[in-house]
């Protein structure tokens, strides 16, 4: 699109895109439990997210837009995917996998995680969660960068030594 210029909506929505894009790739990733189909349904969110940019007044609400559209797409896949069920003499044998042990594991990280001081865990999940850099970090809790990667660095050897993720490692 060569000679083309961009609206200034479109170039809000690439830097909001380009900045969260990561989180709510792991937001998705969490609804559906694939990376593939992760990716489909943001796409799909962030379709709807764009069509409705210019009524999304509050940038904190967002993030918040594109997790209802994602939940919406989701449940929307759902119901157009639904099997009728038949009534039949014969119980055909399949087997069923346990998709439980994701919350399972995601339980016993998050209480690894709030065993964690509090400046270790504010900088586990702005750095792992939010997926800011270790700049931002810094500069949003008003310490150095050296502070932010040494206090990172602790945490995560303290979450290795964790013994309830250590089970969990060698049991899942």
């Amino acid at each position: 699109m060569a000679g083309t210029k961009q609206t200034p909506r479109y170039e809000e929505f690439s830097s909001y895109v380009a900045e969260r894009g990561p989180a709510l790739l792991r937001m998705a990733r969490s609804i559906t439990g694939s990376h593939n189909d992760a990716e489909d349904l943001l796409q799909a969110a962030l379709v709807k997210t764009f069509l409705s940019w210019d009524r999304i007044n509050d940038p904190r609400a967002r993030d918040g837009y594109v997790r209802r559209a994602m939940v919406n797409a989701r449940i929307s896949e759902w119901r157009r995917s639904r099997l009728d069920v038949y009534p039949t003499d014969e119980i055909p044998e399949q087997r069923v996998d346990d998709p439980t042990w994701r919350s399972d594991l995601a339980d016993v990280v998050r209480r690894s995680i709030d065993k964690l001081p509090d400046r270790q865990r504010t900088t586990v999940i702005l750095r792992y969660y939010e997926d800011l850099t270790e700049v931002q970090i810094a500069e949003r809790m008003g310490v150095t960068l050296g502070t932010v990667k040494s206090t990172l660095s602790r945490a995560v050897d303290r979450l290795r030594r964790d013994a309830d993720l250590i089970i969990e490692r060698t049991t899942g």
